[in-house]
């Protein structure tokens, strides 16, 4: 069978060809009745999600901020009651101005906002030069946005947006390599919370984790070469610190615990290195229960109290640099090590808007949008 020979008699047959097909299905055909709504060409929608930032490190704006992040189900699984009581009652009258505190130390001064802010809005800028053109069957083009979970730009204005440009189909993209109901999750939920308000609702797709992606891993590997070379002196052993879940979280079947295990694995293997040239550790704790271990800061501790004198971390679980990079490792973990006998600490950044950091990026979601392009 003669497939073009077959599409030319149907093009045939109906008068027109595939590309004047893709450009009549991108837009409204016929006049409109009148007073009808405006039907703009349709798009295919790319909304990156990152976790959140304040809109500032005073006592209010950190405060909402706090308590919008803290009365998530998601990230505190406690009973209602009892949580509301602890986080009005007492974490929302201190923590604000520690928080602020920590902040103000991370916070990008020329555009007055934080980091991770700063990175997002550069990926989704960097995204849309390297896929925006890109055209799907139908004649759809791709529009790149972000959102935040916590705070600003949220998650139902920027699907709202991306409606308002036309966009019937809608990939989130929430940046955690690694699944967590905490972080990927929560996501989904306020996406799909958006989606229940819309009258007109578009189709929506999800990014599962790439926490074994092979790009994602060789990205990874690229960035620890590259800083490891700018150094005069080696480390004697790399961390690769993820952010913690309490412990009942995995017991009750959250895969993170192993997926950043995985993530570990495959870039020891990736390096060639031997099995304790990298370790794994989690960070970020909070409250009295036990989270998932070993502790960062207790086993950097530990590790130059025991002798060690040349360490390198780095936080495989973040997309970008933020205050729990910024703050707590190349700052609070890098004075522990000092503190206990260390003499070389060094961070290495996040992939935030690299080349090979954008590159990761670009490959999921491509492959995501398939059957969409």
């Amino acid at each position: 069978m003669n497939v073009h020979s077959n599409a030319d008699a149907f093009t045939s047959q109906i008068g027109h060809s595939p590309a004047s097909l893709k450009e009549s299905a991108a837009r409204p055909t016929g006049p409109l009745p009148e007073g009808h709504p405006q039907v703009k060409a349709p798009k295919i929608g790319v909304l990156l999600v990152n976790l959140g930032t304040p809109d500032g490190t005073s006592y209010w704006p950190m405060r909402r901020y706090l308590k919008e992040f803290l009365s998530d189900r998601r990230v505190i699984e406690a009973p209602r009651a009892v949580w509301w009581a602890i986080l009005n009652g007492i974490i929302l009258q201190t923590r604000p101005q520690k928080s602020g505190k920590a902040y103000d130390e991370i916070w990008n001064k020329d555009q007055d906002e934080g980091p991770l802010l700063t990175f997002t809005r550069t990926q989704s800028d960097k995204l849309s030069e390297m896929i925006g053109g890109i055209e799907g069957f139908d004649g759809r083009t791709v529009a790149v946005d972000f959102a935040m979970r916590y705070g600003n730009p949220s998650i139902r204005s920027k699907m709202d947006a991306l409606a308002d440009r036309g966009c019937d189909k809608i990939l989130i993209v929430p940046l955690y390599p690694q699944y967590a109901a905490a972080t990927t999750a929560t996501v989904n939920d306020k996406a799909f919370e958006a989606l229940a308000q819309m009258r007109w609702q578009p189709a929506v797709r999800t990014v599962p984790p790439w926490h074994d992606d092979p790009a994602y891993i060789d990205a990874l590997a690229i960035s620890i070469e590259k800083h490891l070379a700018s150094l005069d002196w080696e480390p004697e052993l790399i961390m690769a610190s993820y952010h913690g879940i309490p412990k009942s979280y995995h017991m009750k079947g959250d895969p993170y615990h192993c997926q950043c295990h995985k993530t570990t694995r495959l870039l020891l293997e990736r390096l060639g290195w031997e099995k304790d040239r990298i370790m794994t550790t989690f960070q970020s704790r909070f409250g009295p229960q036990e989270w998932l271990q070993p502790y960062t800061d207790k086993t950097v501790e530990s590790l130059a109290e025991g002798g060690m004198k040349r360490l390198a971390i780095i936080n495989p679980g973040f997309s970008a640099d933020c205050l729990e990079t910024l703050e707590e490792i190349a700052g609070e973990a890098h004075e522990i090590f000092e503190e206990h006998g260390g003499e070389h600490f060094t961070h290495i950044p996040c992939l935030n808007d690299s080349d090979e950091g954008m590159e990761v990026i670009r490959q999921v979601v491509m492959r995501e949008l398939q059957g969409w392009l």
